[in-house]
């Protein structure tokens, strides 16, 4: 290799539209790579089907443990009942909670506003109940099309029976509908029946039942039989109403909070349903586009009914936007969900990052890539010395997540080191060793290696398959945090790259393995399931996954979830795939606002409960409930940290500054209950890497200061990049 890094690429807008979701790739994986198809979760109940089947969904707890935990459409969650609740019925209960129905925590008397340090939805409550009379202890659950918004459960009064219940569970759907095939129906209730009172039918075959529970909540139930005769539903007991033997049909139920108004709404899209929905996206210049539409079944003609949150509502274009209704229905950790009458919505983002390069950026400075000289003259002291550490001993770990965190930061260093501290021979020296340590992995030769696991249509690794513990490296092998953890080395592989495209030729198809796993954009590649992680639906990733969860899916940190986007964008850039740049680009500005909305909690926020945006991040947001803690420690720097880590620069992009400056004032100032600088260990020199993103010059003096201790650096973080990001936005 020449005695000088080879600049390989140029960043900038490629203008013209881009499609977001083209394929990676569809060929075989690197022959690295082996099979083996012993995974220690089976698939309970999943029946075949052509496309591989996500393991992080809203619905995975259908196929996983006992079946029996809830799947959260939102704003309405369903869960097989099992022989339980006052109805002990088999059948599936439907739930829909308001928001005086939430537990809350103790107080944290330390923070202002002493807000709650958690937030819990009930769950086991079965307000509605579709099941049949032929459903008891043999009914077994099983499911099929399992897809990226949608997933069928399926009730059958023993295995293979040919009768049976199928229902299409959407994302946001309007109604939940049960479609019957030679049974008689039971529609149960488990809160009891105050009044049940058949009305007049909205349309032809629509059989209308308007009914109000004995918590005061009033439901719509609509029945259309295949041969339009009246199912003579009849309420034998205030727990059940049972209609005709043999019957098929469709049973649909919807809450009512908007009276006369509401009622209407749901007379006009009674007897339609949907079934799937597809994302579609592109890029133009800086602004995204995404569309998503839905395949509906029933009365086809009519228009769908479907539920749109927040994020959704804010980003709708002006045909999408005459769509919305004003009947609304809370959502477990969303916030308030509204009723969209049609078939697709239209959203766009203005604001795509797209000028965001490897160096400092924000939204108001954009690209930063200079240092001062005075800046330059100190961080390359420092760059000399953490450039010539030991790669190995630090890379060389028993963990894809540890070992991609130190492999993300000598690429961090080696960035700086070439292109703002203009030292090439240096960065030369850190590239060479680099490269080697990373050739470990993309060798497979790592400690626990990576194997594609043909049960789930994965790449996961070995190291749970060896210990026999699940929670190893986090739960890799369980598909657990994918996203965080390969982010960190596709960004590592596009540093080396952006250098050395020769790099490419050995390496491209290792690191499209990494993002077709976590990421699959493309129903083309039937080797990994469609977008594993981000839920497009939600417009952020899911991180956990084959692990039976009472709250279903969650996230623990949005600054890893973001920073995964930035590195198939930047990975897509170096390699010269648009679309990946594209995707990338529009996935940072869907979170930007996601985050805003749901989990980086400003003093104005709306959607979270008033008694708990004073933690100012959520902690870990599950489908059904916010905790303000993690899964490794309750300290405040923990809880705020991980939000914040790694330091990059997507950084100020999904974490405004207001947000910080209350996020600061509230836990780290120095007349705060956790001042920054009695912090000790890692978190302390995230919390202040976080803290130039708004106070660049205080950032500085604290990395710069003679006496900073090296154990004030996370494992994943270097002195270098501190400094050089603090310095290119003033801090010098």
């Amino acid at each position: 290799m020449s005695s000088q890094i080879p600049v390989g690429h140029v960043f900038g807008d490629r203008r013209g539209a881009t499609d977001c979701f083209q394929p990676v790739a569809t060929g075989a994986l690197p022959r690295q790579i082996s099979s083996r198809g012993d995974h220690p979760v089976p698939r309970l109940g999943i029946t075949p089907q052509s496309n591989p089947v996500s393991t992080n969904k809203f619905y995975a707890n259908l196929f996983l443990g006992t079946q029996t935990q809830g799947v959260w459409m939102h704003p309405y969650s369903v869960s097989w009942s099992k022989g339980s609740g006052n109805a002990k019925s088999w059948g599936l209960a439907i739930a829909h909670i308001d928001a005086d129905q939430r537990a809350n925590g103790p107080h944290n008397t330390a923070l202002p506003g002493a807000p709650v340090e958690y937030f819990i939805n009930p769950i086991g409550i079965q307000s509605i109940v579709l099941s049949a009379i032929e459903l008891g202890p043999p009914t077994s659950l099983t499911t099929n099309n399992l897809e990226a918004f949608s997933a069928n459960a399926v009730l059958s009064p023993q295995a293979g029976s040919l009768s049976n219940i199928t229902f299409p569970l959407v994302q946001g759907m309007g109604y939940v509908t049960g479609i019957y095939n030679n049974l008689m129906p039971a529609v149960q209730s488990s809160v009891f029946f105050r009044t049940v009172t058949q009305v007049v039918s909205p349309r032809a075959g629509i059989f209308k039942y308007r009914v109000t529970l004995e918590d005061s909540k009033d439901w719509l139930i609509y029945a259309a039989s295949r041969n339009g005769l009246d199912p003579q539903l009849q309420l034998v007991s205030n727990i059940q109403l049972q209609g005709l033997r043999g019957w098929s049909g469709i049973i649909q139920v919807a809450k009512n909070p908007s009276g006369a108004y509401g009622e209407t709404l749901c007379d006009g899209s009674a007897g339609v349903y949907p079934t799937a929905a597809a994302v579609a996206g592109s890029v133009s210049s800086s602004t995204g586009t995404y569309h998503i539409s839905w395949t509906k079944a029933g009365m086809t003609s009519l228009p769908l009914l479907m539920y749109a949150l927040p994020h959704h509502l804010q980003s709708f274009d002006g045909v999408s936007s005459a769509c919305k209704t004003s009947m609304q229905l809370q959502t477990t950790t969303k916030g308030t969900a509204t009723a969209i009458v049609g078939d697709a919505w239209n959203l766009v983002e203005t604001d795509l990052p797209t000028d965001m390069d490897l160096a400092t950026w924000t939204p108001n400075l954009r690209s930063r890539p200079t240092l001062s000289s005075a800046a330059s003259n100190i961080i390359k002291q420092v760059a000399s010395s953490e450039i010539n550490q030991d790669y190995n001993a630090q890379t060389n770990l028993d963990s894809m997540y540890f070992s991609g965190k130190a492999l993300a930061k000598f690429a961090m260093i080696i960035y700086t080191t070439y292109d703002l501290l203009h030292e090439p021979d240096l960065a030369t020296q850190g590239l060479n060793e680099l490269k080697g340590a990373f050739a470990r992995f993309a060798t497979n030769q790592q400690i626990y290696p990576l194997v594609y696991d043909t049960v789930w249509q994965g790449v996961v690794s070995i190291g749970s398959y060896i210990t026999g513990n699940p929670g190893l490296d986090f739960g890799n092998s369980y598909y657990n945090d994918h996203h965080f953890h390969f982010s960190y080395f596709i960004y590592t592989a596009a540093v080396i790259a952006y250098f050395d495209p020769n790099w490419l030729s050995l390496n491209k198809d290792w690191v499209n393995t990494l993002v077709r796993d976590a990421a699959n954009p493309s129903l083309q590649d039937d080797m990994f399931p469609f977008s594993r992680a981000f839920d497009w639906y939600h417009g952020h990733s899911f991180a956990k996954g084959l692990f039976e969860s009472a709250d279903s899916k969650d996230e623990e940190s949005t600054s890893e979830d973001a920073f995964f986007s930035y590195a198939i964008k930047m990975w897509g850039h170096v390699i010269g795939d648009a679309s990946m740049e594209a995707r990338g680009n529009l996935m940072l500005a869907i979170q930007a606002r996601t985050f805003s909305n749901y989990f980086l909690m400003q003093d104005n926020n709306i959607n979270q409960p008033a008694n708990f945006i004073g933690n100012k991040v959520t902690g870990i947001l599950f489908e059904n409930k916010i905790d303000h803690t993690t899964y490794f420690g309750t300290n405040p720097e923990f809880i705020q940290g991980i939000h914040m880590l790694p330091l990059n620069p997507s950084t100020p992009y999904i974490r405004p500054g207001p947000f910080i400056y209350e996020e600061w004032n509230t836990y780290f100032n120095t007349t705060s209950p956790y001042p920054a600088s009695n912090i000790s260990g890692g978190w302390r020199g995230i919390l202040f890497g976080n803290l130039a993103c708004i106070d660049p010059k205080a950032a500085w003096e604290f990395f710069a200061d003679e006496g900073f201790e090296g154990g004030w650096l996370d494992g994943g973080a270097s002195r270098t990049w501190y400094l050089a990001f603090a310095a290119a936005l003033g801090g010098v």
